[in-house]
């Protein structure tokens, strides 16, 4: 069976060398298919201003995505990870999606949550899905924090063929863990929360983040649970054919069952 994980770290603001010794001492031992990271696990979440954003930016070519390619040398698994990209001359919150072969993909982040509109262009590519893989090709999902607010982006996705969602977090409110048993059930799709730990002092901003990295099946059942305060890694076994059904009931199709003509999303 396929194996899916998640890295749950506490990142130093600023220092990613530190931040990149620290996932791989995580990584140590760990074999998988596929493994999630947080949104800006290397950077740390607070930045001063756009400048200092721009500090950080960087595009396939520059340390995060080099060491995600690295980590999955070692680990067999297909990496997701978030970071600033440096695209068009702006600075956008992505994530960069990594196999042992090399670059997968990657996506900027749609919904920007408070001060990141500050920081970060909003993402200007519509949401897609990465195919990869050998003896199963993988249709994987990628979405980062805030998305989970919107039941758009999951469904989009989903009716993209997205057998998991990928969301790469840095959560500091309680709802969402919660939220995506519902996104699980109402796409039926496997979707891993990768979250941060630890809290961030800087630019006049105080933030706490709150863990509980998660991984849910289309059921809408907890396969794993992180604490809220430690750092942790835990990969699980899955059957993502589950995540081919679509039928709800004998007689309910999530899909072939939508009337799109009468839903006001506009």
């Amino acid at each position: 069976m396929p194996k899916i994980g998640y890295v749950q770290n506490e990142p130093i603001n600023g220092n990613l060398e530190a931040n990149f010794d620290r996932v791989e001492k995580l990584l140590a031992g760990v074999k998988a298919d596929f493994l999630v990271l947080p949104e800006l696990f290397a950077t740390g979440y607070i930045f001063e201003n756009p400048q200092e954003v721009k500090k950080y930016a960087e595009d396939f070519t520059g340390k995060t995505t080099t060491f995600l390619y690295k980590m999955a040398k070692k680990t067999g698994a297909t990496i997701q990870g978030g970071f600033v990209e440096l695209g068009e001359g702006k600075a956008y919150n992505s994530v960069t999606v990594v196999s042992p072969h090399g670059l997968v993909g990657s996506y900027r982040k749609i919904h920007l949550y408070g001060k990141e509109k500050n920081w970060f262009t909003p993402g200007n590519k519509p949401f897609h899905v990465l195919t990869f893989g050998e003896d199963h090709e993988w249709i994987l999902g990628p979405m980062i924090c805030f998305d989970w607010v919107f039941p758009e982006a999951a469904r989009s996705l989903a009716l993209l063929g997205a057998e998991v969602i990928s969301h790469s977090a840095n959560l500091i409110l309680p709802f969402c863990q919660n939220a995506m048993i519902t996104r699980c059930l109402e796409n039926q799709v496997f979707m891993i929360t990768a979250n941060r730990i630890g809290r961030e002092q800087k630019a006049g901003l105080e933030l706490s983040f709150t863990g509980k990295s998660q991984i849910v099946n289309p059921q809408g059942e907890i396969l794993s649970t992180a604490p809220a305060d430690e750092e942790y890694v835990d990969v699980v076994d899955v059957d993502l054919e589950i995540a081919k059904d679509k039928w709800f009931t004998k007689k309910n199709h999530l899909f072939n069952d939508r009337r799109p003509q009468y839903y006001h999303l506009k």
